[in-house]
């Protein structure tokens, strides 16, 4: 099978390892002509340590660098092409300009997917002619270690083409999460800015400080996280599951919602000066590339893991 990565920065280069690692040929092409081949330069850099981490399915790094290919021209780059992914600038003027082109360029055939993390696609995808085919597949990044995809419809976006997207999803070995229709931030970030905002709350009400609330997360909620979802935890959380749990525990949820009812910490000025300062005292701003290297290994740790015990214990 045959991809086209448009847009060859942070998010497309992830792509292009995680669809080259399923087996299909992967084209690369970005306006600045040097995006493809910086991102054949990163996937041979990661490509060993994933196979050293059992996440190659047995393939040599090399096998999967080969089916990596940079495109000058986009007409070459969608030429024959089964599955566009579009990762260009969050920028919705120029993502109608990209998507009319891609639509006008690729075969009829092909899906044409958007990263976007941000922009509904009703926002850019409604002149195009062939929207039947277009929809969001927004990946958590980097998709080639975080398997979570959401497959996000416009309103135009023909059945079949969410169907034929999560296949191709499913494939390339991610975990799609299909969404019946398009909502401000998808489900991920809806989910993680509901987080993200009681943490910043936390902080400006005295209540912790921006390391205690990551230690709530990383050494509490995200190890059950890790390898079930809210819903399961609540249901294996009581005697008789969900109900249950959502029987004798719903009011303490139902006080704190109360509580907080239009009520949200500014995430600037005087306690971005706090969470920053806090942060900048673990981690120095000189050091935080270093870290995302770090950060991407444990990922890859994990990601073994997680097939190990999958195996061994089961799903």
């Amino acid at each position: 099978m045959r991809t086209t990565i448009v847009g060859s920065g942070l998010i497309g280069r992830s792509w292009a390892i995680s669809f080259a690692r399923a087996g299909h040929d992967v084209r690369l092409w970005d306006r600045d002509p040097k995006a493809p081949r910086a991102a054949l330069e990163f996937a041979a850099s990661v490509l060993p340590e994933l196979a050293a981490n059992g996440l190659l399915d047995g393939q040599e790094p090399a096998e999967v660098l080969a089916r990596l290919q940079p495109v000058d021209a986009l007409d070459e780059a969608l030429a024959g092409t089964d599955h566009v992914q579009e990762s260009t600038a969050e920028i919705v003027e120029s993502k109608r300009a990209v998507f009319a082109d891609l639509d006008r360029l690729a075969p009829s055939h092909a899906v044409i997917a958007s990263s976007t993390s941000a922009i509904l696609p009703s926002r850019f995808m409604d002149h195009v002619a062939g929207r039947g085919r277009c929809l969001v597949c927004h990946p958590i990044n980097p998709p080639y270690l975080v398997p979570a995809v959401e497959v996000c419809p416009s309103p135009w976006t023909a059945p079949e083409t969410v169907e034929k997207a999560a296949a191709f999803m499913r494939g390339c070995g991610q975990q799609p999460l299909v969404m019946k229709r398009e909502i401000d931030g998808f489900i991920m970030n809806r989910m993680q800015g509901a987080l993200l905002d009681e943490a910043f709350r936390l902080v400006a009400d005295g209540i912790a400080d921006v390391e205690d609330v990551d230690i709530g997360i990383r050494e509490g909620l995200a190890l059950r996280w890790s390898f079930i979802g809210p819903f399961e935890t609540i249901d294996l959380n009581a005697p008789g599951g969900v109900r249950d749990y959502a029987q004798r525990y719903q009011h303490i949820y139902s006080g704190i919602a109360a509580e907080l009812a239009g009520r949200r910490a500014d995430w600037s000025g005087p306690l971005m000066d706090e969470v920053e300062g806090q942060r900048a005292a673990r981690l120095s701003r000189d050091d935080l590339a270093q870290r995302q290297i770090w950060r991407d290994r444990r990922l890859m740790a994990l990601a073994a893991h997680k097939r190990a015990a999958a195996r061994d214990i089961g799903e």
